[in-house]
């Protein structure tokens, strides 16, 4: 029997958590959905991630006015991924910031992740008629960028580690709480997706500078939020660890001339006892091990993902 395609068969509602990480700093997590988070400046709100409809952002808001009514004045789009980017007419924000890299994929490839990112994740875009079309940051950087956010509050700073996750993946770091907002580039507890990823960067350089920053508490993209230093140190790990895995096993498979079914299934067998009941596992592995099989064949940058190419690589790698 097939297994349903990506996460088309995933309908059920999950149960959402907003946690106070400190004082006018918000995340909520949802059993593995996409994480979101905001800051509060002296008068204005930062919120990280758009979600992937206004509707789904407007239900983030109403929980986020639960507790402050300030105006978002910035919006901070960690990558390029619909499931992102999409949901970010609801924040009625001057500014949506992200690197440079990330609006230059927009424009290369936003379409397409749209249509493909709506297929596999249907649940996830809430009133999908409501979407204006993509986003477009209005202010993009290439290194690092400080929002002052007035009084005594200090500074958000925003960092680009490397390619990881995308080519322009970025992190939000309060340095006065020693909080991360890590995006893509960490989950804690949930499988990576690496359909559009540089493998072997991620997993050494690019995670070797998010473990720079020594957070005491991390955000991922998905799963729980990581509190204390431990914690943050295991979710890098298992970050590391599920990339390096796949990177090992990908490279066995190519050197003894084995094909990409052969690949997948090495991977599948040697990631699933540990990570095979993590959210969205079976969705990715296929995307992630047809990225890298591309990679170790020296394709540079990820082929872009289409609705019928997703079905095409889904079809090939099912028992």
């Amino acid at each position: 029997m097939p297994r349903p395609f990506a996460s088309s068969a995933d309908l059920d509602e999950k149960e959402r958590t907003l946690e106070v990480l400190a004082d006018g700093v918000y995340a909520l997590t949802a059993e593995g959905d996409p994480n979101v988070g905001a800051v509060e400046g002296e008068d204005f709100l930062v919120c990280f991630e758009a979600l992937a409809t206004p509707a789904a952002a407007r239900d983030w808001l109403a929980v986020l006015r639960e507790h402050t009514d300030k105006p978002v004045r910035y919006l901070v789009l960690s990558h390029y991924h619909a499931v992102r980017t999409l949901g970010a007419s609801a924040f009625g924000a001057a500014t949506i910031i992200a690197h440079d890299r990330t609006r230059a994929l927009i424009a290369e490839r936003g379409r397409q992740d749209w249509e493909s990112e709506y297929a596999r994740m249907p649940r996830l875009f809430k009133d999908p008629a409501g979407i204006p079309g993509l986003t477009w940051p209005t202010v993009t950087f290439s290194g690092t960028l400080t929002i002052d956010l007035g009084g005594d509050r200090g500074d958000l700073d925003l960092a680009y580690c490397g390619r990881g996750h995308t080519e322009g993946d970025i992190v939000a770091w309060l340095p006065r709480r020693h909080i991360l907002f890590a995006g893509d580039l960490v989950e804690t507890q949930a499988a990576l997706y690496t359909g559009d990823a540089f493998h072997r960067e991620w997993a050494a350089g690019t995670l070797d500078h998010v473990a720079s920053f020594g957070a005491r508490t991390l955000v991922g993209g998905r799963g729980a939020v990581a509190h204390g230093r431990e914690a943050v140190r295991d979710a890098i790990a298992q970050t590391r660890e599920f990339l390096e895995v796949m990177i090992a096993e990908v490279s066995r498979v190519r050197e003894r001339g084995g094909t990409l079914k052969d690949a997948f299934d090495a991977v599948h067998t040697e990631l699933a006892p540990r990570y095979g009941r993590w959210p969205i596992f079976e969705h990715c592995l296929p995307f992630d091990v047809a990225r890298l099989w591309d990679e170790l064949e020296g394709v540079e940058r990820p082929r872009i993902w289409t609705a019928e190419r997703d079905r095409e690589v889904w079809a090939e790698l099912q028992d």
